[in-house]
């Protein structure tokens, strides 16, 4: 009779987490803070559900940086909203790679959105967000790959355009 030291599939991580959050939002603030986001925010918050959102979810005082990587590790679902922005910021671009990660290693459910940018140009990196690419992807070669990668797998989740549906 064989063994197996190891089985053919594995269960997800998230089976045995407790999420703090139900959704982490990850969006460039210049764009949609403003607008989209807090539109969003507020109708989540109505429905209550537990929504991360940096400027009023962050504790004052906190390093941002790991404040922001542990909310997503906390957070159940990640939505992340992609705008012609978003990658001018490498605290953007590092978010989305950590939510990658907790997608493939803790079953995060990741939805995105394209708001005002065309999925194929984060996919591939061009138009006016291929151009705010290039730039970080000069001042950040050391990340540029895993960054592009995360962009890439991300852009290929089904996702909402907001464009497409009612008057956006």
């Amino acid at each position: 009779m064989a063994s197996s030291s190891s089985s053919s599939h594995s269960v997800p991580i998230s089976s045995s987490l407790s999420w703090k959050y139900d959704v982490f939002l990850s969006f460039r603030g210049e764009d949609t803070r403003k607008t989209f986001v807090d539109h969003l925010y507020s109708a989540l918050e109505r429905h209550l559900i537990q929504t991360y959102k940096d400027d009023i979810t962050l504790p004052r005082g906190e390093s941002v940086g790991p404040a922001l990587l542990k909310a997503i590790e906390e957070s159940r679902h990640a939505v992340i909203i992609f705008s012609k922005n978003y990658p001018n910021s490498s605290w953007c671009l590092d978010e989305l790679v950590h939510i990658m990660r907790c997608r493939a290693e803790n079953g995060q459910i990741v939805m995105p959105i394209f708001y005002d940018v065309d999925p194929s140009d984060v996919r591939k990196q061009k138009g006016e967000f291929g151009k705010a690419f290039a730039k970080q992807e000069t001042e950040n070669v050391t990340k540029a790959e895993s960054w592009r990668k995360a962009l890439v797998d991300a852009s290929n989740i089904s996702g909402w355009e907001p464009k497409n549906v009612a008057n956006g």
